[in-house]
């Protein structure tokens, strides 16, 4: 008897799986299916990305549905366009043998197109929560009689702001309706909602909450936040059969890193939410081919991300919440294979690894970042591999005789190194003289000869992060982004540093420098480097270039964004000045006595 045929699944059901090579039930899907096929109940499923929860809710909705009726009986939601038509394609190929229709509705497409698509019949409409929205406020769908409601994702909605949206959508569906909630994650807002919308509901947890799966071990290199980038080459140049997801904070990041790869000859592209759909079909086709070994993504563009043969998950930045590291893992690790999961971190970033571990209750191994010579001799041996797999073209021998005479006065072994300098030389250029990038965990390594400490009067009282300060700084000095590093914030001041060459430009930009009306005041301070706090870790609060992942991503790209920006596109609110005009009134008030020591030793000198 089939696995699935056990479970309780019709004849149509089994032969559609069986068209598709399924031949085990993943174990989300033996916990699901036979208390959704059984039981008219709600349910919460707890279960990794890449462990099949789609056929876990999509077997038995199929089942139950009414193939005779056009009316719409199901709505799934999902956080972006790539997993709604991801889930609308097995629909299909599920209920191949049943006379069924399922509907994506997306941002990105005519809402005319999706709307007509509907009318002609739709018992299932899988939709992102933004365009859902449109849809029954335009009255172009109607779910006021479904009787099931899925939320995939429900974790990663929830993050990208959705909340509301979801809120509004169910006020539309009929209270007696079933709801399925699966997620990879069960932080708080997925509890909230599963207590707000469901009525006593079956839980499943395949593993622990929030755990990782077994099939992904998970490394960290120890790099100087200036480094960080070349860290990331030389992880690829040491793994040559690299096939991998390279995750970033936000749309800019992802964007630069790409670039930055596609330039050193990298087969690289990004996937972002200011791509076209027809932009981002063709990356992801191209990445599915191999075409494309390393695909930069923001988390939020990545959930439509279905491979199966990823070979490295590399989190170039740490994601601002911790839970979102299970869904980057999961990328890789699938179908029963292994992966890896690497994080590329700053010394200030380490205690995330460490809340990291804990949650997915496994260890990260600290690694090394391979120098120079390493990288040379796996290359060499790699180059050495293909060659002895590769099949011999026949079509070469009419020109033998030619190459045989151009060739013939070196030996074998000549010939040997020749054919291999080829390779080993340009690798062997580029790394000869390179430096070790890796730092020990007390960042003993790093080297403060050269650099300028300066002091600044602003902090988080005045809205500034490291980062938005990092930003703010290079704006107004007109820096790379590499030159202003080891960014410390504290309440009411911070510390940042330069190379020495930059210090008479950074204290003649800040010598009566003002915003709104405000002195901003920096100087050369002589606190000791180790310490600082800054240069990579910390949660971004004001970015505005966080990916949307279409015109579906409501609320999370816009928080805490607003009043950051003034004039020339300094980071400086208004209301912020105020509050810090009023801060140096007060005589008593920590920031006015240090702006007076600094008047005092200014006018000293």
């Amino acid at each position: 008897m089939n696995a699935f045929q056990k479970l309780g699944l019709d004849a149509d059901l089994l032969k559609a799986i069986k068209d598709m090579g399924f031949e085990t039930p993943s174990e989300v899907q033996e916990k699901s299916i036979p208390i959704l096929l059984e039981q008219e109940t709600d349910l919460v499923a707890l279960a990794q990305t890449g462990t099949g929860k789609t056929a876990a809710f999509g077997f038995p909705l199929i089942q139950k549905i009414d193939s005779n009726s056009r009316k719409t009986q199901a709505l799934i939601l999902s956080p972006t366009r790539e997993l709604c038509l991801q889930i609308t394609n097995e629909i299909k190929n599920y209920s191949k043998y049943k006379s069924m229709n399922a509907v994506a509705v997306y941002g990105g497409a005519s809402i005319t197109d999706q709307a007509r698509q509907i009318e002609r019949g739709a018992q299932i409409i899988v939709a992102t929560p933004g365009r859902m929205q449109d849809m029954i406020r335009r009255r172009l769908a109607d779910i006021s009689g479904i009787q099931y409601c899925i939320l995939d994702e429900a974790d990663e909605m929830l993050n990208m702001g959705f909340y509301e949206d979801i809120k509004t959508i169910l006020s539309h569906t009929p209270k007696e309706k079933k709801t399925w909630l699966f997620s990879a994650t069960m932080p708080k807002e997925v509890a909230k909602i599963a207590k707000k919308f469901m009525t006593d509901p079956v839980e499943i947890t395949v593993g622990s909450k929030n755990m990782g799966t077994d099939n992904v071990s998970h490394e960290y290199y120890l790099v100087n936040t200036r480094n960080r980038y070349d860290g990331l080459k030389r992880l690829a140049d040491a793994n040559p059969d690299i096939f991998s997801v390279i995750f970033c904070r936000t749309k800019r990041d992802t964007q630069k890193v790409a670039e930055k790869l596609i330039e050193d000859g990298y087969n690289a592209a990004a996937i972002h939410g200011d791509l076209s759909q027809n932009q981002r079909d063709l990356v992801m086709k191209s990445f599915r081919s191999r075409q494309i070994q390393m695909l930069v993504a923001t988390d939020v563009a990545a959930r439509g991300i279905d491979v199966d043969d990823i070979t490295h998950v590399i989190n170039y930045q740490l994601p601002d919440e911790i839970e979102t590291y299970t869904h980057r893992s999961g990328r890789t690790g699938r179908a029963g294979k292994n992966g890896v999961s690497m994080v590329i971190v700053s010394k200030s970033e380490v205690r995330k690894i460490r809340t990291i571990e804990k949650m997915i209750q496994q260890s990260f191994i600290q690694k090394e970042i391979p120098d120079g010579m390493e990288i040379c001799k796996t290359q060499l041996f790699h180059l050495a591999n293909d060659i002895k797999k590769t099949e011999i073209n026949h079509d070469i021998d009419p020109y033998l005789p030619t190459i045989n005479e151009v060739l013939e006065e070196f030996s074998k072994e000549e010939l040997i190194k020749k054919f291999f300098s080829v390779e080993f030389t340009r690798f062997y250029n580029y790394y000869k003289s390179a430096p070790n990038l890796s730092v020990d965990s007390s960042g003993a390594n790093y080297s403060a000869e050269g650099n300028t400490r300066y002091f600044i009067n602003v902090g988080t009282k005045d809205d500034f992060d490291w980062m938005s300060l990092k930003d703010f700084l290079k704006e107004n000095l007109d820096l790379g982004k590499d030159d202003v590093f080891k960014v410390d914030v504290k309440a009411s001041f911070s510390f940042f540093n330069t190379d020495e060459k930059h210090k008479d430009l950074v204290l003649k930009t800040f010598s009566e420098f003002q915003q709104n009306g405000r002195y901003i005041n920096v100087e050369v301070t002589k606190e000791k480097e180790g310490r600082s706090r800054g240069g990579g870790g910390g949660r971004r609060r004001g970015s505005d270039s966080r990916d949307s992942g279409s015109d579906d991503h409501r609320g999370g790209s816009r928080r805490r964004t607003s009043g950051k920006t003034g004039g020339s596109g300094k980071r400086f609110s208004d209301k912020s000045s105020d509050r810090g005009e009023r801060k140096g009134k007060r005589k008593g008030s920590r920031e006015k006595n240090i702006e007076n020591s600094i008047k005092r030793r200014r006018s000293n000198n």
